[in-house]
């Protein structure tokens, strides 16, 4: 597996927010999960929060309790028919807004597939002073590697990667990690690789253990520390339009996202400091 992506360490004299894509290729890994219950955490700890579904099935839209109420959504912004002011709305969490998404995503790759800078519609919609106004931008990308997980890739700072502890998870890693360096060659340079979280980890089973000890070996300190285990409570969470913070903020789920979003701004400040010195 090649490895040789530079790990995500901060702002490396960036303004502005930290912009980062949540994405795996493979469905069902925990990805649009990871999303919300990161974002919720990281507004428990007094950061501005923005979250982008750029997903056409909308799984972060309704996790966050919103519908289709909204006149526009993450669609009208890349197709250029509205600005980003006028998509991003209120969740019920302080301190975390949304781009929702709907269905109409769906037909935007072969709508955009003819149009020039196709890859750059997000990153351009970014562009905007509002965006200023926020500590980070969480962008929730579809399980594939089409045009609108390109779209993510070029207007992030880096990539974020839930991993589910299963037998192919590696696989699937490494055809991410090489669509990553396709981006960092083609079109966005200074994309940094986050990191990867392992998810739905079932401590009895011992297949869980051992994807752990694979992903790493091969990937050291690109994976953190924390992991996030298989819970009913985070599972339950999303049919009540709940990020599982607030369904339940003392289930082992919780407590689990809530040291995620520790240990991404410890490394962080970490960072900063190193600079500074």
């Amino acid at each position: 597996m090649s490895t040789n992506l530079s790990t995500g360490s901060g702002r490396s004299g960036r303004s502005g927010p930290e912009i980062i894509a949540i994405a795996n290729q493979k469905g069902g890994v925990g990805k649009t999960t990871t999303t919300i219950n990161l974002a919720t955490a990281l507004a428990a700890a007094q950061k501005r929060v923005l979250l982008v579904d750029m997903d056409p099935q909308g799984n972060a839209t309704t996790g966050l309790g919103r519908g289709n109420e909204s006149d526009y959504s993450i669609y009208e912004l890349i197709m250029g028919e509205a600005e980003i002011r006028e998509v991003i709305v209120d969740s019920v969490i302080p301190g975390l807004s949304l781009i929702p998404s709907t269905i109409d995503l769906a037909g935007a790759e072969l709508e955009l597939v003819n149009e020039d800078h196709r890859t750059y519609r997000l990153r351009k919609a970014f562009r905007h002073p509002i965006i200023q106004e926020f500590d980070f931008v969480l962008i929730d990308c579809p399980p594939s590697l089409g045009l609108l997980t390109l779209n993510s890739l070029v207007a992030a700072n880096s990539v974020f990667v839930p991993l589910q502890c299963e037998y192919f998870a590696l696989e699937g890693l490494s055809m991410l990690l090489k669509t990553i360096e396709t981006v960092r060659a083609n079109f966005n340079p200074t994309l940094l690789m986050e990191g990867i979280v392992l998810t739905m980890f079932d401590k009895r089973n011992n297949l869980s253990s051992q994807v752990e000890d694979d992903v790493r070996e091969h990937l050291g300190d690109k994976v953190y520390t924390t992991i996030i285990p298989r819970n009913v409570r985070i599972s339950e969470a999303p049919s009540h339009g709940k990020p599982v913070l607030l369904y339940d903020v003392n289930c082992v789920g919780s407590k689990a996202y809530i040291s995620l979003a520790a240990e991404i701004l410890k490394r962080r400040r970490a960072y900063t400091q190193m600079v500074k010195v």
